[in-house]
């Protein structure tokens, strides 16, 4: 039994979350785990159900934090897409210096290889991601960066899954610009990889791809076979998406997000290949035939 505890934030997550996946290996690989979460639900129950110590606390309540932390001696610092990021982080961060920690996971996107001070994106979020990394070089931290590219949960099963059910169609503003999505699933395993045993990861960057670089055209093929039928790529028009997003109701700041990404997209920045997960972790990521077949229930009409 491994006696050191792991606090994991941002613990129950939703669609897209890493967390749950990296909570159940290292529970099962017999860590001790901190779980912590914003609310009492039902995800916090499911958390325990699987061995974990929930403690709910809210990472804009840094005496919060600070309590949740107490007697644990590695952070996995993940949290959704959120205005208030960069407080979260270094209200984490803070605490982490203070109690001493002795390693830092810190989940950011791929997108920051290629941001500086005097080159960087419209997007909310990856300023704030870029800034909260800042942040955490200059803490003295012993940090371990992973950078994952774009999840197949938030492009397939939040964004696209609806189209694939009702017309077999997938509509993105991408244009002909490839991407190399990876399954949050499969980032959780790599994330708990490193929270097994982080001393040899100190300090490095992990930028975490797919096993494949593929056109949203390619990538319908590849969703139709594995559902079985034929799905078809749409490019749409970037104003008629985002127009979408707004009926949608879908929070400002996360569509300022989402209209960035799509622009990366079409500018071949997502086009980018890596085997930093199977270093870590030991077989291939998921490819989109096998994350279809995986969801195949979002993707299949009533």
């Amino acid at each position: 039994m491994h006696q050191e505890t792991i606090l994991v934030t941002g613990a129950a997550g939703s669609v897209g979350s890493t967390a749950r996946t990296a909570i159940g290996i290292l529970l099962k690989q017999g860590h001790r785990v901190r779980a912590m979460v914003r609310r009492e639900d039902s995800r916090a129950d499911r958390l325990r159900a699987l061995g974990a110590d929930v403690v709910v606390a809210d990472m804009l309540d840094i005496v919060a934090v600070r309590a949740a932390m107490q007697g644990c001696s590695v952070v996995y610092f993940t949290m959704s897409v959120s205005p208030d990021y960069l407080e979260a982080a270094t209200n984490v961060a803070v605490t982490a210096k203070s109690l001493g920690v002795k390693a830092f996971v810190n989940l950011a996107q791929m997108t920051l290889s290629q941001m500086s001070e005097t080159e960087t994106t419209r997007s909310p979020q990856q300023k704030q991601h870029w800034l909260a990394e800042q942040m955490l070089r200059w803490s003295g931290l012993p940090v371990v960066y992973l950078r994952p590219t774009a999840f197949f949960d938030g492009l397939f099963l939040l964004q696209a899954a609806k189209g694939i059910r009702d017309d077999n169609a997938i509509r993105f503003p991408f244009a002909d610009g490839r991407t190399s999505p990876i399954a949050a699933a499969d980032v959780g395993a790599a994330a708990a990889a490193v929270l097994t045993n982080p001393a040899p990861h100190i300090g490095k960057i992990y930028e975490l791809t797919g096993p494949q670089s593929l056109t949203m055209t390619e990538l319908a093929q590849e969703f139709s076979e594995a559902l079985g039928r034929t799905i078809q790529y749409v490019n749409v028009p970037s104003q008629m998406w985002e127009a979408k997003l707004h009926e949608a109701q879908q929070p400002a700041h996360l569509i300022a997000h989402l209209v960035v990404m799509a622009q990366l997209h079409r500018e071949h920045r997502y086009d980018r290949m890596t085997d930093a997960f199977e270093q870590l972790v030991g077989r291939a990521p998921m490819t989109a035939a096998e994350f279809a077949r995986e969801h195949i229930a979002a993707f299949t009409p009533a």
